[in-house]
């Protein structure tokens, strides 16, 4: 069993990272698969218990899905409102940075609002119009992001605060069809009521462009190997020190080691080991209560919906509140002394989250620094393709190159972040790519319409 867990854990993190599943997606499918083969039902019972996940999964279906029947253009307000929302924090900075977090956070808040919309961004070139207000303030974004780099607005606090107050109306349920404010325009900066460009890309070339492009495979094999080693060491522990539930501590090393670089596996495991903590004391309070079948369901609900609540926002909290879930959860099944529960859980979610860190510090590999290189070497090529395509040379059309280019300086930012975590040094030239990633946005600001 420990060696299906590994297998499953390291198959999990391959996956959802070639497919770019962001969130636990890794983690969540593994617990799954840990809990369902830690019981012990019969054969006559796998349809049953899998009908009743596959019934449960299709009620969440469902609610999740309703909203499309009062707001079916919710996701595409969400994403135009957290474009102007980045640029509004990028507004908000001290001069015109070319390049720098805020503008890479910009970057790739709008890049994400044209794929929600399936478009790319307006050009030059073609003469198809573009309507609709999301279309229009999308469109409104890529101006004002690439035009910052090298012309900044005369009175940037006062744009800032118009994009915070569309933002307020995107969001705002109550309205089906967002408002635009009268005075969301200043000069050079109007919002066009039409914006001539191409239409809509293939979905999934533009989906391909805008996010990047697809992931070698070598470069997704080494966390998914740590995945695996670490989840099977902690198992196997688990096992030899004959916890009751090891299959916790497996899943407290998966969490620890679904992180981009050392840096954040550190990271969560300190906020894993504290959170824990937290949660172990309201699940003895908890039980303490000695609550009844109903009243534990209830409980249960109103963790699930705190956990919800503030894991986007903090990781650590959420552990605050999955500790509890978890233990209720083995509590409504199988009725436990409170102590060996809880020890239980201390136990194996130590063992787990110290492999995890483990195995981070010692599987070291050049994934990063290899993925720098790769990206300066992307966004040198798409910036001389710009160039190329600027001087009327042949090659794909601006659309493609706008994407090609806007994609590769939101790689190259996120490479050099991801590289900085890592104990193998990069080994690339700090400066160099700073001039790459300022050369790209002053080559995005000459390919607007109009220049």
């Amino acid at each position: 069993m420990v060696a299906a867990t590994a297998v499953v854990a390291g198959l999990a993190k391959l996956v959802c990272d070639a497919t770019r599943l962001g969130g636990l997606g890794a983690v969540l499918l593994l617990f799954s698969f840990a809990v369902a083969a830690n019981g012990s039902p019969t054969l006559a019972e796998v349809p049953q218990h899998t009908a009743l996940a596959a019934a449960g999964a299709a009620v969440a279906w469902l609610l999740a899905m309703a909203g499309r029947l009062w707001h079916p253009d919710r996701p595409q307000r969400l994403a135009v409102a957290a474009a102007l929302r980045e640029l509004a924090e990028l507004l908000d900075a001290a001069g015109p940075p070319v390049g720098g977090r805020a503008r890479h956070r910009a970057t790739g808040a709008v890049l994400q609002a044209y794929r929600s919309l399936d478009l790319a961004p307006p050009t030059a070139a073609g003469g198809s119009a573009r309507g609709g207000v999301c279309v229009r303030l999308t469109d409104l974004s890529w101006s004002l992001l690439i035009s910052s780099a090298r012309r900044w607005p005369d009175e940037p606090a006062v744009l800032a605060g118009q994009l915070r107050r569309q933002v307020r109306l995107l969001v705002d349920r109550r309205s089906r069809l967002p408002l635009l404010l009268p005075e969301l325009s200043l000069p050079g900066l109007s919002l066009p009521s039409t914006a001539t460009g191409f239409g809509p890309l293939p979905a999934d070339r533009a989906a391909e462009l805008v996010a990047g492009g697809r992931r070698r495979a070598a470069a997704l094999l080494v966390p998914a190997l740590r995945m695996a080693l670490g989840t099977a060491v902690a198992g196997g522990l688990a096992l030899a020190l004959h916890l009751g539930h090891g299959y916790w501590a497996a899943i407290s090393a998966a969490a620890v080691l679904h992180s981009v670089n050392v840096r954040t596996t550190a990271q969560r495991a300190v906020q894993r080991t504290l959170g824990t903590f937290v949660g172990l004391l309201v699940a003895v309070g908890v039980i303490a209560l000695h609550p009844g079948p109903a009243a534990l369901v209830g409980v249960i609900i109103l963790l699930e919906f705190l956990l919800e609540y503030v894991v986007a926002r903090n990781y650590g909290l959420g552990i605050v509140f999955l500790t509890p879930m978890a233990l209720l959860l083995s509590e409504l099944v199988v009725p436990t002394p409170a102590g060996l529960l809880v020890r239980e859980r201390a136990l194996a979610s130590v063992l787990g989250i110290a492999v995890g860190l483990l195995c981070a510090l010692l599987v070291v590999h050049d994934h990063a620094a290899v993925r720098a290189e790769r990206a300066l070497t992307g966004c040198t090529d798409a910036a001389g393709e710009a160039e190329r395509a600027l001087g009327g040379g042949p090659g794909p059309s601006v659309a493609v190159v706008q994407l090609r280019l806007a994609a590769a300086v939101v790689e190259l930012h996120d490479a050099d972040d991801a590289a900085a975590g890592e104990l193998w040094p990069a080994g690339v030239d700090p400066a160099e790519l700073a001039a790459a990633e300022q050369r790209a946005y002053l080559l995005l600001e000459r390919l607007v319409p109009g220049d």
